[in-house]
């Protein structure tokens, strides 16, 4: 007798189920793209395949992974799934499963596991109901999320689960999946022997932006056209300009993952340097339209912000920092919109660059040219004992606030290197 028969797969229906469900991955082995977690010798895949009983929160991006470990965790621990959705779902739910488990270990000690996909809709109530459950081990909760845990699960539910971080899946790892579909016999498209020209595969990946659920959408949309066409005596290849008005898109210039990837990060940092704002604003959203990972672009703003504005303008580094935090918390497509604004402010601020000038030319000094001093004995540390009495350290040190303006003439450097100058001009307090 099943005691879970609400949580159980439903009974097959007369319509097969969609590709990107057919071809989930049955074994850690088949799973793609997350090698850092999921790869033979990483952390979380050791964890699960000795049976760990940890509970833990999967955040990344749609299609990247987080229900397939969440099952393949089930499965390799032998333990009862029961998954719920936080978008429908609600702490009643939650109480059943609770039940149902309990009841389940009391009759064979089998441990069960709560899947809660996209945890971070939850309020803090339906959190907060979770928790004495997991505390005394009635469940094990695997919980995901697009959103970053830090703003969106609370304190007590974090404190008491592993985050992993999972990525967009690699423009080879999408390539890989889709092959694998092509040609998987039984779940996948092999028994139609779709054919599937490489511009055609190359958009279906700019087009699933990491996203292996919306590739197989395509791949599986793809493969019906093929059929259709088939059956009215017409070749089954599916090329560009037929994936093209599949998918209502057109192929973008833009291989994140080779040449087209610098060369873009540089004509966009280029233009934000060159104060060409309409010219970033393209480069941004050939970046966009090509799949870019946004944290990777946030990083031009924010070195453009440091490099190119600097002093000119503080204002940038905040914005470009605030950008990033933005980026964390949307996620594409809602972070264009941040990361738009931020190029259009950096691109237009005014620019200098001292500060990669001093830094670099001090590195120089220290590195290159063996011009590395210690420190003067009265700029030493003295907040510990003897430091003045025994070693005389700090002695003759002029303390600026006990002078007219806070100001009092004094060497800073090394005596070796009294006078050497990192930046072009007198410092403002010399200029006064």
């Amino acid at each position: 007798m099943e005691l879970f028969p609400e949580f159980d797969n439903p009974a097959p229906s007369s319509a097969p189920a969609p590709l990107a469900e057919r071809v989930r991955p049955s074994t850690w082995d088949d799973l793609l793209g997350q090698d850092q977690l999921t790869g033979k010798n990483s952390p979380l895949s050791s964890l699960l395949r000795k049976g760990g009983n940890f509970s833990f929160i999967l955040w990344g991006p749609p299609g990247c992974g987080k229900t397939t470990i969440a099952r393949l965790t089930a499965k390799t621990t032998e333990c009862e799934f029961c998954e719920i959705s936080a978008v429908s779902a609600g702490v009643a739910d939650i109480r059943k499963i609770i039940t149902l488990a309990q009841k389940l270990w009391t009759s064979s000690r089998r441990k069960t596991i709560l899947f809660i996909d996209e945890i971070h809709r939850f309020n803090k109530a339906q959190q907060d109901a979770v928790l004495p459950y997991i505390e005394n081990g009635t469940i094990r909760l695997v919980g995901s999320t697009t959103e970053n845990p830090s703003f969106e699960v609370i304190p007590a539910l974090r404190s008491r689960c592993q985050i992993f971080r999972l990525n967009y899946l690699s423009r080879d790892a999408m390539r890989e999946l889709l092959e694998k579909a092509l040609q998987n016999q039984d779940q996948g498209l092999g028994k139609i022997k779709l054919c599937v020209d490489e511009e055609a595969m190359n958009l279906i990946t700019e087009y699933a932006n990491g996203d292996a659920r919306r590739a197989l959408n395509a791949l599986e949309a793809a493969g019906d056209w093929s059929q259709a066409r088939a059956g009215e005596g017409e070749g089954e290849t599916v090329d560009l300009s037929v994936m093209q008005g599949i998918l209502q898109q057109s192929a973008v210039l833009y291989d994140k993952g080779g040449t087209e990837h610098y060369d873009h990060a540089s004509a966009y940092q280029k233009s934000l340097r060159g104060s060409d704002p309409d010219a970033a604003i393209y480069w941004l959203a050939k970046m966009i339209a090509g799949g870019e990972d946004p944290r990777f672009i946030v990083r031009r703003l924010l070195v453009t912000a440091t490099e190119d504005v600097g002093n000119a303008d503080p204002q940038a580094l905040l914005i470009a920092n605030a950008t990033a935090d933005a980026v964390e918390r949307l996620g594409f497509p809602e972070a264009r919109i941040p990361l738009a604004q931020a190029t259009i402010y950096v691109a237009q601020a005014p620019k200098e660059n001292l500060a990669i000038c001093a830094i670099d030319e001090a590195l120089s000094d220290i590195r290159d040219k063996g011009l590395s001093f210690p420190v003067p004995p009265h700029l030493r540390d003295t907040h510990y004992a003897d430091a003045k009495a025994r070693y005389g350290y700090g002695k003759d040190y002029k303390y600026p606030h006990d002078y007219p303006g806070n100001y009092v003439e004094q060497d800073y450097l090394p005596e070796e290197l009294v006078g050497r100058k990192y930046l072009p001009s007198k410092n403002t307090r010399e200029e006064n």
